[in-house]
């Protein structure tokens, strides 16, 4: 018994230690708003998952780990506000895959998105019908976003695109 003990003391203080760093490097911490955000939850993961586990080790370690994992988040994040350079480097650019109801192969091919993906995704969307659609955004994240052209008297406004790749 004293085995299992010690597993549940160190989930508490490690539990503890990740939602007071969430609360001080804020929302962003869990997001998923880049691959760069998206590879820091992946580590974060695994350092919480082995300090739990890994008795033999002091979980100071892990902890210190865990530290330095929301530290170079936080930096980094200061980074991308700061140059644009590091915004660049750290995350993916949109991309647009549908224009005005045209499904753009080549954007598609550069993805590596399928139609049949594509199609899952309107479907999803509540598109009725392609020429309802004014653009589809493969955005940084991974998930696909529609714009119905129907929503819209005027059109979609060109600031709703700003940054998105619309060539390949």
């Amino acid at each position: 018994m004293p085995d299992l003990i010690e597993p549940i003391f160190r989930a508490l203080i490690v539990v503890i230690a990740v939602v007071a760093l969430c609360r001080l490097n804020g929302l962003r911490s869990f997001s998923k708003m880049s691959s760069f955000d998206f590879a820091l939850t992946v580590a974060t993961g695994s350092l919480v998952a082995s300090t739990v586990q890994n008795v033999s080790q002091g979980i100071g370690i892990g902890l210190v780990s865990i530290l330095a994992i929301f530290a170079v988040q936080f930096a980094i994040a200061r980074l991308r506000q700061s140059f644009k350079w590091a915004q660049r480097l750290t995350d993916n650019e949109p991309l647009l895959l549908v224009k005005n109801g045209q499904i753009l192969h080549d954007h598609l091919k550069a993805a590596r998105v399928t139609e049949d993906d594509l199609v899952a995704k309107l479907r999803e969307a509540n598109a009725f019908s392609l020429n309802e659609v004014a653009a589809v955004v493969l955005e940084t994240t991974g998930d696909i976003s529609v714009m119905h052209s129907a929503n819209s008297d005027r059109g979609l406004e060109s600031y709703i695109l700003k940054g998105v790749r619309t060539s390949v």
